[in-house]
């Protein structure tokens, strides 16, 4: 296990235009297994789910997002695919479809660096819509202390 630095960029386009961008720089964890690859961070308070820890399992055609916390949720992202889920919250678990329209990944397995784009459409209980984009890069890999716990 790697400990990285990773500049995540969230950009939301709602249907009625308004746009919101969220970037996050943050710690992290890296490491392989099997045919996959692990992106470990920590949420704060300027991703609107401060306290909750982020695990993206990237395989070749897909990528897995599970949130664990105060708010939890998994989203499978594959090209081409609709995923239905539940947004759990403190107030309520919230519907949720996730249309991924596209996927790049940029990793570089040997020396934990690159990137990952997802664009992908999003509905929350059919009242909220909009279309979204997710961009992780790995900055650095080397020389930071660990803050992610438990793995």
């Amino acid at each position: 296990m790697k400990n990285i630095m990773l500049k995540i960029i969230g950009k939301q386009l709602s249907k009625n235009g308004s746009k919101e961008v969220v970037e996050l720089i943050t710690e992290g964890k890296y490491y392989s297994k099997g045919d996959a690859t692990y992106l470990i961070y920590r949420e704060t308070e300027l991703s609107g789910v401060q306290g909750c820890t982020t695990t993206l399992k990237i395989t070749d055609d897909s990528i897995n997002m599970k949130r664990f916390g105060a708010a939890s949720s998994e989203i499978k992202f594959e090209k081409g695919k609709r995923f239905n889920t539940h947004y759990n919250t403190p107030y309520g678990n919230i519907e949720m479809e996730v249309l991924t329209k596209k996927i790049e990944n940029g990793i570089n397995k040997k020396d934990a660096t690159g990137f990952l784009n997802i664009e992908y459409d999003i509905s929350l209980q059919g009242l909220i819509e909009g279309k979204n984009n997710l961009n992780i890069e790995i900055l650095q890999v080397s020389g930071l202390r660990s803050q992610v716990s438990g793995n």
